[in-house]
């Protein structure tokens, strides 16, 4: 159940309730595709970065260790010994993205595997019962990503069987969680406002406006979100899913999105990309120009990396190709993007999100 506690315009400040706690939103939540973050971070690392909510993927655990497995196992939350709130999405961007052959039929998706190259069919329902056998909190439900740019005439069919694959969604998961339903029609705005208002009328859990950031400009996802959002319901959470940059986030927040993931502040966090409170936002500790600075990444952050370590220390050990260089990075990162999401909630409570909204846009 979603409570919407306050508004600052279209930013929205609110709770979302599930079976493993409460999630204060806005949210970012940390990419653990496979069970665990990219980095060597460990469950106990996401509680210490403020993370409350883990993002796991049906697809690559359907396929390593298996759905079966981790069912056994009691379900995702104790194999991964994680007691928070957990997303999980519905395979379908992975398949669109990893499978090299595909073939999409009215019934589903059959495919090869990335791994072994043996070949699986995933239809909504088989997509809802892996996401069922995990004990998600939040499913997502199956559907087509389109790369940018299509054929319009391919993104209506597109759209309207991803619309079909959400009725069977809903009919497949019935009681056994929440499920949030996908927006797609790629750039086309008014085909994104056909199919909100379609799926809409499902009167689901939550909604995700899905297959952006995979190639259209910045303005152009923006200019989605605004023509979506009016169509949204509003007493229902609003996931941007696969976004994005510290800019990209608190500009969807002004425009009403509640829910956010996206692999880049571990990714950039293994290449030495580290996000910070002042000057243009992030350092690249690989420079030169630390290789002797005693200073913390950000004297400004407060995490367990900048408490500790110096930028000289990181930069020797990303320079000697050490493991830890990754962990300490990727735990400093996601540290900053939850903290961001805690300075963009203060700042709505507050009534000074527009403040903290021109702050972060000048030096990012």
């Amino acid at each position: 159940m979603f409570n919407l506690c306050t508004k600052n315009e279209r930013a929205r400040r609110g709770e979302y309730e599930t079976r493993h706690g409460v999630i204060q939103t806005p949210v970012f939540m940390n990419v653990a595709t496979q069970a665990a973050i990219k980095g060597a971070l460990s469950s106990d690392d996401l509680e210490n970065v403020k993370c409350q909510v883990a993002l796991a993927n049906t697809y690559h655990l359907h396929i390593r260790p298996g759905d079966e497995v981790i069912k056994n196992q009691g379900g995702l939350h104790k194999f991964m010994v994680w007691d928070r709130p957990i997303l999980t999405d519905s395979g379908g961007f992975q398949i669109f993205s990893l499978a090299k052959l595909r073939k999409i039929t009215e019934e589903g998706v059959a495919f090869n595997s990335h791994v072994d190259g043996r070949k699986i069919f995933m239809s909504p329902e088989d997509s809802i019962k892996i996401q069922t056998n995990l004990d998600t909190d939040i499913a997502m439900a199956f559907d087509e990503c389109v790369e940018i740019p299509a054929p319009r005439a391919y993104v209506e069919q597109s759209c309207d069987r991803t619309y079909r694959w959400l009725v069977r969604c809903k009919e497949a998961i019935g009681t056994q969680g929440d499920l949030f339903g996908i927006n797609q029609g790629t750039t086309y705005e008014d085909l994104r406002i056909s199919h909100m208002k379609r799926i809409a009328e499902l009167d689901l859990p939550g909604y995700a406006i899905g297959g952006l950031a995979v190639g259209e400009t910045t303005q152009q996802m923006y200019d989605i979100i605004d023509a979506v959002e009016e169509h949204m319901p509003s007493d229902k959470p609003r996931y941007l899913m696969g976004v994005g940059t510290p800019q990209n986030i608190v500009e969807a927040v002004a425009r009403g999105v509640d829910f956010f993931d996206c692999v880049m502040p571990a990714r950039n966090g293994r290449h030495g990309k580290l996000y910070t409170w002042s000057g243009k936002g992030h350092i690249n500790i690989l420079n030169e120009q630390y290789k002797e600075d005693g200073e913390p990444i950000d004297t400004e952050c407060d995490c367990p990396v900048c408490q500790k370590y110096s930028r000289a220390y990181l930069r020797h050990l990303f320079k000697a190709g050490e493991m830890l260089a990754m962990r300490l990075a990727v735990l400093h990162n996601l540290y900053y993007y939850n903290v961001l999401m805690q300075k963009i909630r203060d700042s709505l409570e507050a009534g000074s999100f527009e403040k903290l909204r021109k702050e972060l846009n000048d030096f990012n």
